[in-house]
């Protein structure tokens, strides 16, 4: 006849497997945390020791030609004046405005072209894979060889003087004005491939039932885009024009190529202005004070910008 376990035997096995699992877990969480060990001990290295080592050097006035090392660099401390001075800089905030100009101007360019764009290739047609692939090409040329072919272009003996019937002597990447049209266009005709691919797939994404009922309804395209494209796309725009404002506020090896900032610093950007000082001028104290400001402003508004995008999501 089969023993029928009484409640004390039936809560003790359970006590048991409760203690099993719970040892389970407890190899589970040790053996994790020997896996992401490795990983930890990397981040801490490229990232936390660069961030101190950048802070430490801030607050001191140390340069390569001090003639002692960098964490000594403590024999020169200077009260944090490297964060007073970058607040009266006129060559530094000369170089964030240009990098603001580029920035306004090329990424409302490119989201528009990108839309465009986008909204002719949401159809199907004849050799659209063809033009699909023709448009993403500029996208994946190395940034320093646009630059390069930029620079060819805008020569005065080159082609885009040539095609506008414009003399020898008219010039592009040595005027004032001219030079940071030139790079604008540069960066445009880059990146624009890349607002198209992002603002596509979010277009893509729209329930096709919708846009559908729509016309049915009698819909305009216009209105099918105004009423029901746009707000579902909201979250995509809103993706693509913060990824490429962060890209176009780094830009360097374009302009790097074309005109090296020039001429004398008309399209010196920030990214530039901080190589100069760097490997031209050895302010390395200094650089890391202009760096650690901008990480500091473009993390609040990164984090603004998160906050908000999850309370229109939410």
């Amino acid at each position: 006849m089969t023993d029928i376990p009484t409640p004390a035997s039936q809560t003790t096995q359970s006590e048991k497997r409760k203690g099993y699992w719970a040892t389970v877990a407890r190899d589970g969480q040790k053996m994790g945390f020997w896996f992401i060990l490795p990983t930890m001990l990397l981040l801490l290295f490229i990232v936390v020791f660069p961030l101190l080592m950048q802070l430490y050097l801030s607050v001191t006035w140390w340069t390569p030609l001090e003639g002692i090392p960098w964490y000594r660099a403590w024999e020169v401390f200077s009260w944090g004046e490297n964060y007073w001075f970058l607040l009266t800089d006129p060559r530094l905030w000369g170089a964030l405005w240009r990098t603001v100009v580029i920035m306004g101007i090329a990424v409302p360019i490119q989201f528009f072209l990108g839309m465009a764009l986008a909204y002719l290739f949401v159809d199907k047609f004849p050799g659209r894979k063809i033009f699909y692939s023709i448009m993403l090409t500029p996208m994946m040329v190395v940034p320093a060889v646009v630059g390069l072919m930029f620079f060819l272009l805008f020569q005065g003996t080159g082609p885009v003087n040539d095609h506008l019937g414009l003399p020898a002597d008219f010039s592009w990447l040595t005027d004032v004005n001219r030079a940071m049209i030139s790079v604008i266009i540069a960066d445009i005709w880059q990146w624009t491939p890349l607002m198209f691919l992002i603002l596509l797939a979010g277009m893509l994404g729209v329930p096709s039932d919708q846009l559908l009922a729509a016309r049915l309804l009698g819909g305009s395209n216009w209105q099918n885009f105004l009423k029901i494209v746009l707000p579902r796309m909201k979250t995509v725009i809103i993706i693509a024009l913060v990824l490429r404002a962060v890209e176009c506020f780094k830009i360097f090896d374009l302009i790097f190529i074309m005109t090296k900032g020039g001429p004398g610093v008309q399209t010196e950007t920030i990214s530039l202005f901080l190589y100069k000082q760097t490997f031209g001028e050895l302010e390395w104290a200094y650089v890391a004070a202009i760096g650690l400001t901008i990480l500091f402003v473009l993390s609040v508004i990164a984090a603004k910008g998160l906050s908000y995008m999850a309370k229109k999501n939410g």
